[in-house]
């Protein structure tokens, strides 16, 4: 019997030995945290995470192991797009959507989107509000069922009555009822709190709430206030207490400091914001997550006609030309930049033309890509996981044609992608 053991415990240790690894050959490897570009590493992967990063290329040890030759691109950590929609991609026929898809049919879209993110160099995700589908998404990529990138999802967005994510809006009166807290409409600090521990419930990762009038909803303003500062802090304190951040859509100046003295952590969109606001975020330790592509995005799309219900267009034109101009005063002035692009609003795959919209309004290349990597890991506390090659770290890595640094605009075209140590994608 000790025999037989003894020979278990051999074979078990050869094989923890000997284990399978990849070893990634990269001609040039972003240092995201130095911002620095190293030549000839070698990057060894076990199972799902990265178990050394080498100087020149390392041969592998076992007639297991596989290699990956990246020795002519620029290899770079997967990126973290801090605002998509995985559920929906808008279109003209989006409100009769509302009406007429089931929850299955809204999951059999969002396949499509997970994948298209995934092979376009987006290993994370931030998901910020859908039907709840996107919990699902999340479960079914976790589980390997779907590809698609990790999802860290809001699950239903909160809104105030008639507020931008009130589900019926601009619906007839027979449909609009009296949607509460479970359906994520709040009004007042009771409700509010109630809303966040219903997404808690649901299995939310964060909280997002409409700070703000909106762009796409069929209502008229795009930036009055929607929430008191009370009813913000009682959300702010609840998604604490439950280990959860919350993002803030906000367009209009006021709804913006109150959501950030309410202590929100992100400020997506940030089309109207003053000096004032900026010096806030600077002081409460808020960033902006610029969403300029959305901006330029839905400017575009206005101006086709029966796009955009009537009463959007306006608000599309008058917000679209503005965001790109505030990113530029925000990052000038030292607001925190956190990356992310409304991906849903346009089409998913599209996330990267970001990147050169940040450079083109004054942000240096490695800013940028430290924005969609390091910076954004940190909000997520994710920072010892991903947003960087390093030991320890999740294998979710990407290579690109060109030097990031020098030509922002070629993270557009990613040739390779690794996410936990699978690859996806390989040209």
């Amino acid at each position: 019997m000790r025999k037989y053991f003894l020979l278990y415990v051999l074979v078990f240790l050869q094989s923890a030995v000997f284990a399978q690894k990849t070893y990634i050959f990269c001609g040039n490897l972003l240092d995201t945290k130095s911002g620095k570009l190293l030549s000839k590493q070698t990057i060894i992967i076990e199972k799902n995470k990265i178990v050394d990063v080498v100087s020149g290329y390392t041969k592998p040890k076992s007639k297991k192991d596989k290699t990956i030759d990246l020795k002519n691109k620029y290899v770079l950590p997967g990126l973290i797009d801090m605002h998509v929609h995985i559920e929906n991609e808008f279109g003209p026929t989006t409100r009769l959507d509302r009406y007429i898809l089931d929850e299955a049919d809204i999951a059999f879209n969002s396949v499509g989107f997970a994948k298209t993110t995934l092979l376009k160099g987006f290993t994370t995700v931030r998901d910020l509000g859908g039907t709840g589908v996107n919990i699902s998404i999340r479960k079914a990529i976790n589980k390997g069922k779907i590809p698609g990138p990790r999802v860290i999802t809001a699950g239903k967005m909160i809104a105030s009555t008639g507020g931008h994510a009130d589900p019926t809006n601009g619906s007839r009166r027979v449909l609009i009822g009296n949607p509460g807290p479970k359906e994520g409409v709040v009004n007042s600090v009771d409700d509010a709190k109630k809303a966040v521990r219903q997404r808690y419930k649901n299995g939310a990762d964060c909280i997002k709430i409409t700070a703000t009038g909106g762009v796409l909803s069929v209502a008229k303003s795009g930036d009055n206030p929607q929430f008191t500062i009370e009813e913000v802090k009682a959300i702010c304190e609840t998604a604490k207490d439950y280990g959860m951040h919350v993002a803030a859509h906000a367009h209009g100046d006021v709804g913006m400091q109150r959501a950030v003295i309410g202590g929100v952590k992100t400020i997506e969109h940030g089309t109207y914001m003053s000096e004032a606001t900026m010096d806030l975020m600077k002081k409460y330790n808020a960033y902006l997550v610029p969403t300029i592509t959305a901006g330029k995005e839905v400017e575009e799309k206005a101006k086709i006609e029966g796009y955009y219900p009537a009463i959007v267009v306006p608000k599309a034109l008058a917000v679209g030309p503005q965001i790109q101009g505030t990113f530029a005063k925000a990052y000038k002035r030292g607001v925190g930049i956190a990356f992310g692009t409304d991906a849903g609003v346009f089409k998913h795959g599209k996330n990267a033309k970001e990147f050169g919209y940040m450079v083109e309004a004054g942000m240096p290349e490695i800013e940028a890509i430290q924005s969609a990597t390091i910076t954004n890991a940190k909000i997520l506390k994710m920072e010892s996981e991903v947003g960087q090659v390093e030991k320890g770290f999740f294998a979710d890595i990407i290579a690109v044609n060109e030097n990031p640094l020098k030509n922002v605009k070629t993270i557009e075209n990613v040739v390779f992608v690794m996410k936990n140590g699978e690859v996806y994608k390989n040209e």
